[in-house]
């Protein structure tokens, strides 16, 4: 198989007959073989009625339906489990991304050898409000990365060499952050390709505010699992030792001061009332924790096995 599409949906009953014919239209255009992967992320709108009721008439569409709203990323990641085209092509319901797209990403990962290509959409229709905080995101991921030939790294249209999906994971809401997961798994050959941003057609978006705060925390989450991820012994015992080297200074200079004022007849105190002798002590009791707390994340598994198990109501 040439290609699977997979398309994580929320609410999207309006769009789906649109985009699927769409899909349709341009892989036979371009004599592809294929498979269209819609994904119910426990839409209350009839989608999951709609999906069935299109694959009567279009085999090429596959359907999985979640019991209830787990998020893009878990949508993502049971798609790319399902997926088996030798390209995956991911892009979203609500008719912004342009299918049209997909044989020039194909034709990149295929004949560029990309192991994945990035969409960017350098003209978009998103409000202020929205556009503002994607920029500072994605210069902060590029900088944090070190991958610095993306502009977007959150667009839904991206294509994947099927290696790639079948070795990355994406959980909570790392949807933003692909491009790094793959990088970090090894695939460093990432391109980007300026697509088309439609207005949306139907509906309206479902990503509210919070997803800036939860995308914030997600960088700092693959910033610290890719670099520590395999030893985390390095990040806590280095702080651990910081740690206790700072409060082991405070207590050499709380002694010898101590030790010199008996030697020379000065006034001295107990090192109890001395301020310094409690922030040493904190120091210490502090970096301790640290270093067990390495030793502990050095035993434990970076994920647990049922992490990315969901509940699938239904599959056609």
């Amino acid at each position: 198989m040439n290609i699977s599409v997979v398309v994580p949906l929320y609410n999207e009953v309006e769009s789906l007959p649109e985009l699927t014919s769409w899909i349709t239209q341009v892989m036979n255009n371009n004599q592809f073989s294929f498979e269209i992967i819609l994904i119910d992320d426990g839409s209350t709108d009839g989608s999951w009625d709609m999906i069935a009721k299109l694959q009567v008439d279009n085999p090429f569409i596959k359907g999985i339906k979640f019991r209830r709203n787990y998020g893009k990323s878990a949508a993502l990641n049971v798609g790319f489990d399902a997926a088996q085209g030798d390209v995956v092509i991911t892009m979203d319901a609500d008719l912004q991304d342009s299918p049209d797209e997909i044989p020039e990403l194909y034709r990149r990962i295929k004949e560029e050898k990309y192991d994945l290509v990035s969409g960017w959409k350098a003209k978009r229709y998103d409000p202020i409000t929205k556009t503002i905080p994607t920029k500072l995101f994605n210069s902060a991921t590029r900088r944090m990365s070190g991958i610095h030939n993306l502009h977007d790294f959150n667009c839904g249209l991206k294509a994947y060499r099927k290696t790639v999906v079948k070795n990355i994971e994406v959980y909570g809401e790392m949807h933003r952050y692909i491009p790094v997961l793959a990088k970090w798994a090894g695939f460093t050959k990432i391109g980007e390709q300026v697509v088309e941003h439609r207005a949306r057609k139907y509906g309206k978006t479902k990503f509210g505010m919070s997803r800036f705060v939860n995308g914030f925390l997600d960088l700092l989450s693959i910033f610290f699992v890719g670099k520590f991820g395999k030893r985390p012994m390095h990040f806590f015992g280095m702080m651990g030792i910081i740690s206790i080297l700072a409060g082991s200074v405070c207590a050499i200079w709380i002694v010898s001061e101590k030790l010199y004022n008996i030697a020379h007849n000065l006034p001295y105190r107990d090192a109890t009332e001395n301020p310094l002798f409690y922030f040493g002590l904190t120091a210490i009791i502090l970096g301790s924790q640290l270093f067990l707390t390495g030793f502990v994340a050095e035993l434990v598994a970076r994920s647990a096995p049922d992490r990315n198990k969901y509940q699938v109501e239904e599959t056609i």
